[in-house]
């Protein structure tokens, strides 16, 4: 798979049997739909879905969706005040360098978690 936003090879880590995509270059990871809630141990992908709030007027830009090649939508998990992109067809989502450590952060989970521990580790900014 390519990077939406360096256009690089990413590599495939895999943790905690989640598939992960990472890219070297530029440090961005897309998460599959449904992976951030079996990493994270939440909420069902339906529940999930409803907290992710779409950002208006904002002036990243939009990259494309490394599966199906559409534009991203801007998104916000819960009030978490991290803005990421989110696949329109629910592919998956995209975080840039520093954003899963960041959300991962938030009070939205649980920092307690093993896999969490880990994931900011590996990926922390």
């Amino acid at each position: 798979m390519q990077c939406p936003v360096c256009k690089n090879s990413m590599v495939i880590l895999e943790l905690d049997k989640v598939e992960i995509d990472f890219c070297p270059s530029c440090k961005g990871i897309w998460l599959d739909s449904g992976e951030l809630e079996l990493l994270t141990g939440t909420l069902s992908k339906s529940d999930e879905a409803n907290r992710f709030k779409s950002v208006k007027n904002n002036n990243e830009v939009k990259y494309r969706c490394p599966i199906c090649k559409k534009k991203m939508e801007k998104v916000e998990f819960g009030d978490s005040k991290v803005i990421i992109d989110k696949c329109k067809n629910d592919h998956g989502l995209w975080f840039d360098k520093g954003e899963l450590d960041t959300l991962l952060s938030d009070k939205n989970f649980n920092s307690n978690h093993k896999v969490l521990h880990l994931l900011k580790n590996m990926f922390g900014s």
